[in-house]
């Protein structure tokens, strides 16, 4: 089954509230991942203030689900939100150690 690596970056504190997002659309878990941005916090960015503290989430979903979960996280911590979140997605060649796959 074809699969992508969906990476939403939002403020800090707000990667629980992508991976709700995206359980309630299928995913089954992810990663968080600490990072820091390289703007500092009077920069602007299409009139939206960038804080450098954010969190990376990722989550390797299946491709034919990957466009419900990113409206919905864009939903909940999309960059109209106090998560300021963007999404985006590549396509993921390979995969080993999935349980699903194991069964």
């Amino acid at each position: 089954m074809d699969k992508d690596l969906i990476m939403t970056i939002v403020n800090r504190g707000f990667a629980d509230l992508v991976m709700e997002a995206a359980k309630a659309k299928g995913a089954f878990g992810g990663t968080i991942i600490n990072a820091r941005g390289t703007a500092n916090d009077t920069e602007k960015f299409f009139n939206i203030s960038i804080q450098p503290e954010k969190e990376i989430v990722l989550i390797v979903v299946e491709r034919e689900k990957r466009h419900e979960i990113m409206q919905e996280i864009c939903v909940r911590a999309g960059l109209c939100t106090a998560g300021q979140g963007i999404s985006f997605s590549v396509p993921v060649d390979e995969t080993i150690g999935f349980v699903k796959e194991l069964k």
